[in-house]
């Protein structure tokens, strides 16, 4: 189960606990802990330690998996995303005797009273893995999400697969689309928690620079596919105010519009001040988030955007963020228009970055292909699993 932050988390009257209660198993040494998240990097040093750890055995869980040290995360650049307006994450630990953190898990839900989904993640330092502390955290969590009356839980769970796999050895993704190795530890251990397997995520990687005259040869076919009738604006930070509905919009549909095979979560409803919200909390680490949008001239709407978050520090891979293109506005290649101004911008204004990974539905041929295009390769892959309660 891996550990992540969308959005999510419980309402201030919490049944199960609170930010420093603990839970202990009396058949172990380990101890079940919840965190008081800092609200920064400068709150008190035991909170910052204690949140440092959390990500430390995170992170180290991950990639001992997928073996892409890229996509970890310092703790300025995730802390902000732990404290989403309207869905701040319930952090766990679990320490050994000693103290030390051994394992890692979250809760995330919104906070909006009728929420009935959440998302749980764990992971547990490599060298303390099959010792029951992932089933002891797992146990945890689950009984925090039916204590908020959560019945539709989702998690990711990262895989070394790299491209399709299919036949002896494989747990094909009800979608028809991709599979993930059987034997792989996450695999098994949710699917003997009765968790469901639902989706493949595809992980993909652009090298940079990016070959220039193959994303100029798509930039000219994209502009010409969507005609005279479609007009591209970019940003940095903060949402022009003209645009802030239809961004809001936009965040909308994308829990509507996006492929999640037969594991469809409710309408998450954006507005334009939790669009501002969200921008100011998210400025607050050490990124820039680029936002590429097209407007459909006739009606002066946003049709399609898509967001990328630019770390502050040369050196480190830039993250794709959402991308969408609305039902309405479909066959004119605007998601090509939008991957490829995204890159030409990334290479224009933040150079000396490596790479920009992005993360795909196995089932999103059309984003797929204009991946495949420019010069996305596929580096790992993350199933997506479903538990109703």
């Amino acid at each position: 189960m891996l550990r992540g932050c969308p959005p999510g988390a419980a309402d201030d009257g919490r049944p199960t606990g609170r930010p420093g209660a603990t839970m202990t198993d009396t058949a172990s040494e380990y101890t079940v802990e919840e965190l008081v998240v800092p609200t920064t990097m400068d709150d008190e040093p035991d909170r910052v330690q204690a949140f440092r750890d959390w990500l430390a055995v995170s992170d180290a869980a991950e990639v001992a998996v997928h073996g892409l040290p890229e996509l970890s995360w310092t703790p300025a650049e995730y802390l902000p995303m732990c404290h989403e307006p309207g869905a701040p994450s319930r952090l766990f630990v679990v320490r050994d005797a000693a103290g030390e953190v051994v394992a890692s898990g979250a809760y995330d839900s919104k906070t909006e009273p009728g929420t009935t989904n959440c998302w749980l993640s764990l992971g547990v330092r490599p060298d303390r893995q099959r010792r029951g502390i992932g089933t002891l955290l797992a146990d945890h969590l689950e009984g925090v999400a039916r204590a908020e009356g959560r019945t539709q839980w989702k998690t990711y769970a990262v895989s070394r697969q790299v491209g399709p796999g299919d036949g002896p050895g494989y747990v094909p993704a009800p979608t028809g689309f991709g599979a993930v190795p059987e034997d792989e530890a996450g695999v098994r251990f949710l699917t003997g928690r009765g968790w469901r397997f639902g989706q493949v995520n595809r992980i993909s990687r652009l090298a940079l620079p990016a070959d220039a005259s193959v994303v100029r040869e798509l930039h000219e076919r994209a502009e010409t596919a969507a005609g005279p009738g479609y007009r591209v604006h970019v940003w940095t930070g903060p949402t022009p105010e003209r645009w802030l509905d239809g961004l809001a919009l936009l965040h909308t549909r994308m829990s509507t519009d996006t492929p999640e095979g037969d594991m469809q979560e409710p309408e998450d409803v954006w507005t334009a001040e939790r669009v501002r919200e969200s921008e100011g909390q998210l400025a607050t680490g050490p990124h820039t988030m680029l936002t590429v949008a097209v407007e459909h001239i006739e009606s002066t709407t946003l049709a399609g955007f898509s967001q990328i978050k630019v770390p502050d520090a040369a050196g480190r891979a830039v993250m794709q963020w959402d991308t969408l293109v609305l039902r309405e506005h479909r066959g004119h290649r605007l998601g090509w228009l939008l991957k490829v101004v995204g890159i030409e911008t990334v290479e224009r204004d933040f150079p000396e970055r490596p790479s920009i990974v992005t993360f795909n539905a196995e089932e999103n041929r059309p984003m797929l292909d204009v991946n495949e295009a420019v010069g996305f390769v596929g580096v790992g892959s993350e199933g997506i699993w479903e538990h109703r309660d």
